[in-house]
Formats: structure tokens, sequence, C-alpha cells
């Protein structure tokens, strides 16, 4: 069977041509060994001979080179003449490296309060982005109005051929049919995944938003002034613990992310011992204490920060900037937080005794003197023995990111078959 073969990007202005329906895709959140995607994979971190690629992926030299010869053919690959060893003779010598300026695919992150939308290349790096407020009226429009917001976002990148779509959200989500249920925003089976792909016209992958967040600390690598240092390849188990406006986990076990078919688990109501109300009638819940508007609240109401800000209602930004001023008030509420996220953490940890617990979202990020506070209560708390932990590397950006991952993970599982549905 032929490899596919996409046409390289042109500027073009369609006119007349009928709407074409994109199917749903379930998002792939795993290390694949399909040998085509073993191949690619290699090429993330740069330019690479196939020899190379050989030992990197364990496949044959000839292998390698009928998966290279599939993806140039498919144009996900571009080969680097230019790199080639003084000497060297023959084709095969010749490195090859991912095309990461002809295509792009757009990630959509659908939080509580704000959607962000972005563009990242076959690398996984962004290339530019913008944020909107989340609709809060009514799902239809809401799903509707980020669909045209991605749509018109979609038509700056005019030089880039698009492949896919990609959506983490919150709630529960039917990857296979792209349906949602959040709570948080009043959604109830919101059909995201259909709508998105009427409007852009691409496949589509929905994901869980934790599960797509470890998903990238799997698949993504990170970018730092030398370039892209790929995700190490890690068998075994890790806990990937998130909180911002939300809480979640995610387990990732030897390369795949655990994926429940009744939805991801949850830890929103875990008791912290605060006495925080809950909308669950309970007091002391893990969200409703440690997540950022409820502390921005309790921020404003301890008299900390200013109830408003000039024409602006305040943020958890500004609970920030008073503590890094010197507010000993400030200090003390986010040393609050971050003990009991470090609590809470080695809670869960000792639960389910990952090899490597990795820390995401703004709560551990946005203020990082406070992690000096999770690892404290974190050492403090837990009953096993010490544990590989870390911040994510993906800082800030992870909910953009998770978004990133969700847009390639089928392209990084099965490219030529993903190809085939494009």
């Amino acid at each position: 069977m032929s490899a596919p073969i996409l046409d390289r990007p042109v500027s073009r202005v369609v006119t007349g041509r009928p709407r074409v329906s994109r199917p749903v895709v379930a998002p792939e959140l795993r290390r694949s060994d399909n040998p085509a995607a073993a191949v690619l994979r290699a090429a993330v971190g740069g330019p690479i001979s196939r020899d190379n690629a050989a030992r990197a992926t364990g496949l044959s030299i000839a292998t390698v080179n009928r998966q290279v010869a599939a993806l140039l053919a498919a144009g996900l690959l571009r080969e680097r003449a230019d790199l080639t060893a003084a000497g060297a003779v023959g084709r095969p010598r010749v490195p090859f490296e991912i095309d990461h300026d002809a295509y792009l695919t757009i990630g959509i992150h659908i939080g509580a309060a704000a959607t962000k939308i972005v563009a990242a290349d076959l690398r996984g790096r962004i290339l530019g982005g913008l944020a909107i407020a989340t609709p809060q009226t009514g799902q239809d429009f809401a799903v509707t109005t980020v669909a045209r917001s991605a749509k018109a976002f979609l038509q700056r990148w005019h030089r880039r051929t698009p492949l896919w779509a990609g959506v983490a959200i919150g709630g529960r989500v039917d990857t296979h049919t792209g349906l949602v249920d959040h709570p948080k925003l009043a959604w109830q089976g919101a059909p995201l995944g259909q709508v998105l792909g009427d409007v852009l016209e691409l496949p589509v992958s929905v994901a869980p938003h934790v599960e797509a967040m470890a998903a990238s600390e799997l698949l993504l690598p990170t970018f730092d002034a030398r370039g892209p240092e790929q995700p190490a390849d890690q068998p075994g188990s890790s806990l990937y613990f998130y909180v911002r406006e939300t809480a979640g986990i995610a387990v990732t076990l030897d390369g795949r992310v655990h994926t429940p078919s009744n939805g991801p688990g949850s830890i929103a109501h875990l008791p912290t011992g605060s006495d925080v109300q809950c909308t669950c009638g309970r007091r002391g819940c893990l969200e409703v204490t440690v997540g950022d508007r409820a502390l921005q609240a309790r921020a404003v109401g301890r008299g900390i920060i200013p109830a408003h800000n000039g024409t602006a209602g305040t943020t958890i930004a500004d609970l920030y900037r008073a503590a890094e001023s010197g507010s000993a008030g400030a200090r003390e509420l986010l040393a609050e937080r971050a003990t009991m996220l470090g609590q809470t953490v080695a809670l869960v940890r000792d639960m389910l005794n990952p090899d490597r617990v990795v820390l995401g979202g703004q709560a551990f990020t946005g203020y990082r003197p406070a992690l000096g506070h999770v690892a404290r209560a974190f050492t403090q708390s837990t009953q096993l023995p010490p544990t590989d932990i870390r911040v994510s590397g993906f800082g800030g950006k992870v909910q953009e990111f998770a978004a990133v991952v969700t847009s390639l993970s089928a392209i990084y599982a099965d490219p030529l078959t993903a190809l085939r549905r494009i």
C-alpha cells in the first residue's frame, strides 16, 4: 500500500466548496511501538541519521529505511542534505528531521474561566496563540463560539497546512464521540468534537485535560536555547497531580496514560481540614480550598488584596504580586495552600505508590517560593521512602501543551494511518 501524500501548503482562498464533516478520533495518550511512529519520534529532537535512528528505536536499519521513505513521501519528514557528513556516499547517509515548517495542528484548552487556542508545529512547539473568556451562556452557544474563534485563529496560518485539532477539557469526555459533560460549565452531552470538526473541517480528538497533561510529559519535548529535548523513556508508573481552578490526577503506566472507561476519577472533594464551605455541603474539600479563584476570594475577604483593582476585578495574580511585594498576609495564605497541597500529594502518592510524581498547574508554578512549603509538607506527611518528585517542565503552559499533545497524539501513534483520515 502506498503512503498517503500531503500537498505542500499554499496560500489558498476557497469559494463555493461544500463543507466536509471530519471524524472525531479518540486520542492516543501513549508511546506507540508502531515502526513509523518510532522513527517519527526519533526525529522530534532534530536531524538524525538512519543509523542513529535504528539505535534509538531498536529497529533494524532496513525497517528504518522503509519507514523514512514512507514518511518522506507522506511529507512528514524532510532530508537535510546540508548536514551530510563529508565523504558520506548514498542517500541513506543523509540526515532527516520532522518537517516543522510546512504543517500545524491546532490545540484548544477549555477551562472553567478561560479558553486557550494555540497553533503548534509537528514537534509540539507552540507557534502562537490567543485566550478568550470561556462563554458561560449555555453549551450550544459556548461550543459554537469556541469553534468559530478557533476557525478565525486558524485562518492566520495560511502558509501552513493544518492537519488535526485537539481539545483538552475538564469534566467527563467520551473520547470516541467527543461528547462532554462539564458540571462547572453546566454542559451535558455537549457535542464538542462534532461541532469543531464541522467548523474547522479537520479530524478532532478530545481528551480529559489532566490525562492530556500527563501525556505531554510522555510525548512532547521541552524547548530551550539548545533546541528540543526529548522526554525520557521511563518505565514504571507516574502520578500527575494538577491544581489550578480545578484539581485532578492522572496515572501513567509503562508509557501509557491510564484512561478509565467511565471517565477520570476525582480528588476535588478530598478533605483538607480547612473550614471552607464546598458546594457539596461539606467543609474543607480540596478544590474549594486550594483552587485559584477560591484562594483569591479568601485573600479579598481577609483584606490582603482589594476587592477591585481599577475597573477590573482582582485575580490570583494580585495575590502573587502582594506576596512578592512583602505582604505577610499574602505569604501566609500562599504558604497555607502550599502546605495543604504537599500533604494531599503525599496522601495520594502513598495510596498509589508510583515510581515518580509530577506536579502541574499554576497552583504549583504561579508563586515559586511556595514550592519549599510543598516539599516540606510532602516529606513530613508521606509514610513511604523518598521518591522522584518534580514540577512539570511546561510550567505555566501545561494547559496549552495538554491541548497540543491531544492534537498530535493520533499522528504520533500511527502517522501513516492518521494521514489517511485527513
